[in-house]
């Protein structure tokens, strides 16, 4: 503070400090640096999630693919990152699209429209699902993979449709054409090379295209149904009899076996017992056949008495047949 006097009276006088040009220039080159250097080195530091993967380029070429993360790149456009959703499983939609309502689908013919094995139309919506497996691949080997992929796919459904009869499409054969389908887009994919991989394809709806033709597969599988149902019965009353019928049969069996068995035996009783006889036979020819005669004429007149006149005529001769029999005693003849 200065001060000076004019006609006796004293006045006071504030000088201000005078800032230097030069003072001022250092100041904003510091604070405009300061800004470069925060901006730059926010530049340089990128952060990816645990669902994705980044693909840093240099000077325009793919040098690394890095993980979830906070990582450093360098500034000025020399690195650039490119963030790619790889554990995402996305979905294309292939005869049809999804609307806002759960319940509700718009159709599309030119994709669900085609034509089977056997001449016949048939409408068939697929439900696709794939991932990334190769950012690198995925960003730079094609421009539009996704679209690649979606072609592919309809190609190959056209393929397998087309060599399907109706019946497989629309009742017990859409497992197999989702098999065949997903093997065939996989080998392509592995020759087109455009870093996706089909994890899942499956038939949404598959129809017929007329009404009346849709009442008639219903009928028809209605009768499939009616069928397999009465398969069930006959087989339940198979599993329920068959015990039964086998019990029968091995109480049949075994009273054969019996049977037989006592066939057998008696066989070869009698088989002794004419060997015996024989024997006796063999040594006393004669008294045999006398006595055999004997015996069967007891046997043929069971419980008569019977005599046999030996007379000459003039005198008769009476001998009872059961003394021959009981005492087995030599016949002798009255003079």
């Amino acid at each position: 503070m200065n001060n000076f006097t004019q006609d006796g009276k004293i006045f006071y006088q504030n000088k201000k400090p005078k800032f230097e040009p030069k003072k001022i220039r250092n100041i904003v080159i510091i604070v405009v640096v300061a800004i470069a250097v925060l901006a730059l080195a926010g530049t340089c530091w990128y952060t990816v999630d645990e669902k994705q993967q980044a693909v840093v380029t240099t000077f325009g070429k793919a040098t690394d693919v890095t993980g979830a993360g906070m990582h450093f790149k360098l500034p000025f456009g020399i690195q650039q990152v490119q963030k790619v959703d790889v554990n995402v499983y996305q979905k294309i939609e292939i005869g049809y699209r999804s609307t806002s309502n759960a319940e509700d689908y718009e159709v599309v013919e030119k994709e669900s429209k085609m034509i089977t094995g056997d001449y016949n139309i048939v409408n068939v919506d697929f439900f696709v699902e794939y991932k990334i497996s190769d950012p690198v691949k995925y960003l730079y080997n094609s421009k539009d993979p996704v679209t690649i992929l979606k072609n592919l796919i309809q190609s190959q459904i056209r393929a397998v449709v087309g060599s399907a009869s109706v019946d497989a499409v629309l009742t017990d054969g859409k497992t197999d054409i989702q098999m065949r389908v997903k093997e065939l887009v996989a080998e392509e994919l592995e020759v087109y090379d455009i870093g996706l991989t089909l994890t899942d394809i499956k038939i949404q709806d598959s129809e017929p295209p007329t009404t009346s033709v849709i009442e008639a597969f219903k009928a028809v599988e209605t009768a499939k149904q009616g069928a397999e149902t009465a398969i069930n019965q006959a087989k339940a009353y198979s599993n329920s009899e068959l015990p039964k019928a086998q019990a029968n049969a091995d109480q049949l069996i075994q009273n054969a076996e019996y049977l037989k068995q006592n066939r057998i035996n008696e066989a070869v009783k009698q088989v002794a017992l004419f060997e015996a006889m024989y024997d006796e036979y063999s040594k006393n020819p004669e008294i045999t056949k006398i006595r055999m005669y004997y015996e069967m004429i007891e046997q043929a007149l069971p419980g008569v008495k019977l005599y046999i006149d030996v007379s000459d005529g003039s005198t008769q001769k009476l001998l009872p047949l059961e003394n021959f029999v009981s005492s087995s005693t030599t016949v002798k003849t009255e003079g």
